[in-house]
């Protein structure tokens, strides 16, 4: 059972508990904005696993994470979401005290605690976060940030954006530059890959009735041994691609993500 302010996941032959923003998150402002300041954590140099929070895998609504065993090299696109006062106070999966005025964030497998960048691909901000919570389990979610790390890049009214991260080791990111006038790049919903041209054609034409235009067959790359992957973009917006996994989940189509080529 998933309740408010945790989710029960279930390893191997134990019953963890890993308390995090779990489905449920307000994405509206406070009544009253923070008076204090929420300056960009310093990166340690060599902070250990948490205890808690890092599971061999867990479970949640009939989905199974397996959490990674390290973030080198990790990159991600996809769209970002922020949690604030309902669990402001409230215990993370690594058994800390939430604060939604500190600069961190919630992921589904990253190790706990992991450092990273996340940029705004809308406007260019970027800040650092610290990494120290389970979460969002909503479809087509990448990252939970705390309410100042979503001012931090401008998401708070907007309550969604998409983002890249990036794991990062040893160095403290710069916090939120000033917005740059540099469009954001297309972003496109990939449904599937293939050896095979056919196979994609085959998935186009059974989503045609459903996205006509919307979609296209992209060889990646253009010279062999080639993927043809269908996609659908570009999406124009966070609302875009949620109505376009709605439209899929429905077909019971639940293997995809977001791409921006």
């Amino acid at each position: 059972m998933v309740g408010r302010r945790a989710a029960q996941m279930i390893p191997a032959l134990a019953m963890v508990t890993l308390a995090g923003c779990s489905l449920w998150q307000r994405e509206a402002a406070p009544i009253t904005p923070p008076t204090r300041s929420s300056p960009a954590p310093t990166l340690p140099t060599n902070e250990p696993r948490s205890r808690y929070g890092n599971p061999e895998f867990y479970d949640v609504l009939g989905k199974r994470y397996v959490p990674l065993k390290t973030a080198d090299g990790f990159t991600e696109r996809g769209i970002a979401s922020w949690y604030g006062p309902d669990f402001h106070g409230g215990l993370t999966s690594t058994r800390e005290t939430y604060d939604m005025y500190q600069m961190t964030a919630a992921h589904k497998v990253l190790p706990l605690p992991t450092w990273a960048e996340v940029k705004n691909l809308s406007n260019g901000r970027t800040t650092l976060v610290r990494v120290n919570d389970r979460g969002p389990f909503k479809d087509n979610r990448i990252i939970d940030l705390s309410y100042a790390a979503a001012l931090q890049l401008d998401i708070v009214k907007a309550g969604t954006a998409f983002v890249e991260i990036r794991a990062v080791a040893s160095s403290v990111a710069s916090a939120a530059p000033a917005p740059t006038s540099r469009a954001a790049p297309p972003m496109y919903l990939q449904i599937g890959a293939f050896g095979e041209r056919a196979n994609a054609e085959r998935l186009k034409t059974q989503l045609d009735p459903k996205f006509g235009t919307g979609l296209r067959i992209y060889a990646d790359p253009p010279t062999a041994p080639t993927l043809y992957k269908v996609q659908l973009g570009p999406l124009s917006d966070v609302a875009a691609a949620d109505h376009a996994v709605a439209v899929l989940e429905e077909l019971g189509i639940r293997d995809h993500h977001l791409v921006t080529y």
